[in-house]
């Protein structure tokens, strides 16, 4: 791989100028494409074979043209203090609204709470509900602006009015601000790590190249695969980090080699040879973990995994072609002032002190800090393990869930919609059932529904039943009952169990069968299908880590100690989000305003993301101890060159891609905001406390035997020669570091 990649690096910096012109095509065309592109279709959180889905299946079937599966928007009206919604001046407000907005052009109906005995009892408080053909997505703006304009309106009469339901939702606000504040904070760690403003833009410039490409070639793609901007959103943030990440390897490799005395076509080969082999690698891990998202069989996170792990694949191909082009066309600006200016003294005093790279190397931070471990790895070691064990106990009280309205904001008009009907009609009331009942196979459909409704009337932590909705056809209607808890309260998902549980006697007894759905039904069906996939998806990606760096370092311990550092981070990752997201620990610090369930996909998402970022690391950081041990150098040895050459740059990576995640956090959707974090405190925990740490500590016990493996195996295993060893043998520099003016263009900058 590394010979190979060598030759790529080589032809990308003899023929740059076409290079770079076929990526700013492949730029302009998906532009292109996506300003011609239609508006993707809305999927939501479809959940194909759940009991959930079956029912808003048959409820769009049963019911053709109710709105059963379009938008809707519930209006909350609170009278002034010491008023009633029923008085007359504000009755007159809220029918004139109910009627105005029936009026709308894509309006299935609009409820008056005055005729459906939607108000509270103690008449402060009412509600209607308008219910639109289409679904969110498909609204246009011309319907959302005739409702907005009639709610205005009965506002101005003094009512105090807010909309809930998926119409008029607010949009999250992440967006352009997180992935600036990423890139802010990723310029000024680059700054700081090489020194030069070239070398810290090079990275930056070619992955802003490359999630371009990927965002815009997402939105030429979605009406087609119906991929949506919530869909690129991970995508956005991998393609960012990883395309960040990985050019910044290539690039402090490429000044290592310059260093060395290489010229810059040769440096830039070797750099695409040797950090490029561990940017394959560490991409392709990335990309697998990303498309192993799919066995979850949720096609709205089978999207999201596989646009990113098309974005990632984007970064990859970038920083092997476009990052060694632009190294061609300025070889030396991207090499620190002081090494540009030192490098004729270099030159000079080249002959007396022998080859540069023969010359006794000097101590940097990461040195220092390899020294100390390898003098005190055991408690290194128990200071690692102990501290991050201590972090994954919460995980054992997680509780997956699907934060819904009561998570957002109390600035959004959705949560004080939210609130208000939590206090007029109790906590149940925004987390109604919803029960789907099928007739068509009964004598007496009439009879079959009431006995449904009354044996369901009878279960305790219902508070009322609804009557029943029938459709047409009358072979099958529609019951909604509205449980004593919240919506996210386990009380609320114990009684969904219960309902279900029994269903079959009911069903018997009524001659009829009936489905449970409705927002609560539909998240604890959500929470159980991940949870039921986690473990064997976590399986497969420890097996995969295992097997990959087996490849990687010719080794059995290697492995399985980074397999075990890996497990390590994600548990203490999650133990994290639940500190913070579910028990409330530091969530004012973070904007959260209201704890709960920690969203049913993230525990997917850190195991699959992490691994591939943990990989990263690990390639990085290990190959180049490898590589020292390789060369003659004793274990302790090896771990302190190792560290020299990469854990600055490491750090470095980290550091971005934590200031890339944990700009999210700032999202007001509380989804996108506990994904940042998530990510961010993994990145931390993986890379600075395992692989800076823990890696060093068990490689200094392990010795020698960190390096072993079978003959049998040894034989078996295909040699990919990820560190370029074929490379760094046979690509010796000549000569002395030339002088940027004897051999290169003169740097402009």
């Amino acid at each position: 791989m590394a010979t190979f990649l060598y030759s790529v690096g080589r032809m990308a910096v003899r023929w740059r100028w076409l290079v770079t012109l076929l990526w700013v095509a492949v730029l302009a065309a998906a532009g292109f494409a996506a300003t011609k592109a239609s508006a993707a279709p809305d999927d939501g959180f479809a959940l194909p074979g759940l009991e959930s889905q079956k029912a808003f299946d048959l409820m769009d079937e049963r019911f053709p043209g109710s709105g059963a599966e379009g938008a809707s928007a519930r209006i909350v009206f609170v009278a002034p203090d010491g008023q009633k919604v029923t008085a007359t001046q504000n009755r007159e407000a809220i029918e004139e609204l109910v009627d105005e907005a029936a009026d709308g052009a894509q309006v299935v109906r609009a409820v008056d709470p005055f005729q459906a005995k939607a108000v509270s009892e103690d008449g402060t408080i009412a509600y209607s509900t308008v219910t639109f053909q289409v679904k969110a997505a498909d609204l246009t703006d011309a319907s959302k602006e005739h409702l907005e304009k009639a709610v205005d309106q009965a506002r101005d009469s003094g009512l105090t009015v807010e909309t809930g339901g998926n119409a008029l939702a607010t949009q999250p606000s992440a967006g352009g601000t997180a992935e600036a504040m990423g890139i802010a904070v990723a310029a000024v760690v680059l700054l700081i790590t090489f020194g030069s403003m070239a070398a810290a833009g090079l990275p930056l410039l070619t992955a802003i190249i490359g999630v371009a490409i990927s965002m815009t070639g997402i939105i030429a793609l979605g009406s087609t695969f119906g991929l949506s901007l919530t869909t690129g959103t991970l995508a956005s943030m991998l393609g960012l980090a990883c395309g960040i990440d990985y050019a910044l390897f290539v690039v402090s490799r490429y000044r290592e080699e310059r260093s060395k005395g290489h010229d810059s076509r040769e440096a830039a080969a070797l750099a695409a040879g040797t950090a490029g082999s561990a940017v394959v690698f560490a991409g392709l891990t990335v990309v697998i973990a990303l498309a192993g998202l799919s066995v979850v069989d949720i096609p709205m996170l089978t999207k999201m995994g596989l646009a990113a792990a098309a974005a990632v694949v984007i970064a990859v191909l970038i920083c092997l072609t476009l990052v060694p082009a632009l190294l061609g066309f300025w070889p030396n600006a991207v090499l620190a002032r002081r090494v540009r200016k030192s490098a004729k003294r270099d030159r000079r005093d080249w002959e007396g002190t022998g080859p540069h790279h023969d010359r006794p190397a000097t101590d940097n931070a990461g040195a220092r800090w390899a020294r100390l471990v390898v003098r005190r790895p055991l408690p290194v070691l128990l200071l690692g393990v102990i501290g991050l064990g201590a972090l994954a106990v919460p995980a054992a009280d997680l509780q997956l869930g699907m934060p819904g309205d009561e998570a957002k904001p109390t600035s959004t008009t959705e949560r004080r919609a939210y609130d208000a009907l939590a206090e007029g009609f109790g906590p149940g009331f925004n987390g109604p059932l919803t029960l789907v009942v099928d007739t068509k196979n009964s004598d007496d459909p009439q009879a079959a529904v009431t006995t449904i409704s009354k044996e369901i009337a009878e279960t305790d932590g219902i508070v009322s039943v609804s009557p029943p909705q029938f459709n047409q056809a009358r072979d099958a209607a529609i019951i909604t009952a509205t449980p004593s808890t919240a919506p996210t309260d386990t009380a609320t998902m114990d009684l969904v169990k219960t309902i279900r549980g029994e269903r079959q006697a009911v069903e018997k007894e009524a001659g009829a069968t009936y489905e449970v759905t409705g927002s609560t039904a539909a998240n604890i069906d959500f929470a159980e299908k991940f949870q039921s996939a986690l473990m064997p998806y976590l399986i497969v990606v420890v097996g995969l880590a295992i097997a990959l760096l087996m490849l990687v370092f010719r080794s059995i311990l290697v492995p399985l100690k980074a397999a075990l550092g890996y497990l390590l981070s994600v548990l203490a990752a999650l133990g994290s989000v639940v500190l913070v997201f579910q028990h409330g620990y530091g969530a004012e610090l973070l904007g959260v305003e209201q704890t709960g369930p920690i969203m049913s996909m993230m525990p997917i998402f850190l195991v699959g993301i992490v691994f591939g970022l943990a990989m990263d690391y690990e390639v990085f950081l290990v190959s180049r101890i490898r590589e020292a041990h390789v060369h003659g150098e004793s274990p302790r040895q090896a771990i302190i060159s190792g560290f020299r050459s990469s854990s600055r740059v490491v750090v470095a990576a980290a550091l971005i891609m934590m200031a890339v995640f944990a700009g999210f956090v700032g999202s007001t959707e509380s989804m996108i905001k506990m994904i940042g974090f998530g990510l961010a405190v993994a990145v931390f925990f993986d890379a600075i406390i395992v692989r800076m740490a823990i890696v060093p500590a068990v490689l200094t016990l392990l010795g020698d035997r960190a390096w072993r493996l079978p003959r049998w195996l040894d034989r078996m295993l295909p040699d990919i020669d990820v560190e370029g060893e074929a490379l760094t043998r046979k690509k010796a520099p000549a000569g002395p570091p030339t002088h940027p003016r004897e051999s290169e263009p003169a740097y402009r900058g």
